[in-house]
């Protein structure tokens, strides 16, 4: 067994980073390469921060990301999937296409390049805590085979984007990450997601424009502050690493204390229904 800091060395790993210009991926890309990876990233816009490798990626068009992952080549020891976008863009269905889709469509199309003992990260949110109870509304897309065909569902299931299509694409990513656990591991692959509660990024100026300052105040914050986007990439990191090697099929929430304060809330709710 390897020393305990050797386990979240990422020397010698390949990577691809998706989302990789701004927020959460850019953070990501920074503590990976100080990890000793050799990053390839992914995005619309070239990242500020030094890559190993960089390729222009269009979540929306499956051509834009068959292009990418071409020119990728292989093989890849890693893929954190980290792009996306909040209902604040105003178009459910692209939020559904760029947040899930296109997603789904990298992850498919890398698994060519992933040998054994390689892993897959996706960045799920909070706002899919209840996936649970609304699984079977979303089996619906998770059955759909490619980006067309989940377009033309979402297409003829207007009120499951009711809401923005946020929350559609997020619950999603962690039942489409559960759904594959037993197949990718039968080939030695791990697959995990984590569900960040709020996060100072980009995605949280579009929902300020969006619905205004104040929306984001009510959702409850038991450790006083919203997370920083570094503290959300050092959990992709430990997903993806060695140290993570027993960990598959998960969804790890980096709420601050969220889903727990409301666990206590519910028992205490309980508990006054109840006579002594």
């Amino acid at each position: 067994m390897a020393k305990i800091d050797e386990l979240w060395r990422y020397d010698g790993r390949r990577v691809v980073v998706t989302g990789c210009a701004s927020g959460i991926g850019a953070h990501l890309v920074r503590q990976l390469t100080e990890l000793g990876a050799d990053v390839v990233g992914l995005d619309k816009q070239p990242p500020g921060a030094d890559v190993a490798e960089f390729h222009a990626l269009d979540l929306t068009d499956p051509a834009s990301i068959d292009n990418a992952l071409t020119a990728i080549g292989g093989p890849v020891d890693a893929l954190f999937n980290v792009a996306g976008v909040s209902s604040g863009i105003g178009d459910p269905l692209r939020v559904v296409t760029i947040n899930f889709l296109g997603l789904r469509h990298v992850t498919e199309a890398m698994l060519t390049k992933m040998p054994a003992g390689s892993s897959i990260v996706s960045v799920s949110s909070l706002a899919a805590r209840d996936y649970r109870e609304h699984q079977l509304l979303v089996a619906g897309l998770l059955d759909t085979r490619t980006m067309s065909d989940g377009i033309d569902w979402c297409q003829r299931h207007p009120d499951a984007l009711a809401d923005g299509g946020y929350r559609l694409s997020k619950e999603a990513i962690i039942l489409y990450t559960m759904q594959n656990t037993a197949a990718l591991g039968a080939n030695g692959i791990r697959i995990n997601c984590t569900g960040p509660g709020v996060t100072e990024t980009p995605i949280l100026d579009q929902l300020r424009s969006a619905y205004g300052p104040a929306f984001l105040d009510d959702i409850p914050k038991p450790l006083g502050r919203v997370s920083d986007p570094e503290e959300q990439a050092a959990v992709l990191v430990f997903l993806n690493s060695q140290a993570a090697s027993y960990i598959s099929g998960q969804v790890l929430w980096v709420d601050g204390g969220n889903l727990g304060a409301a666990t206590a809330r519910e028992l205490e709710e309980g508990r006054n229904l109840w006579p002594a």
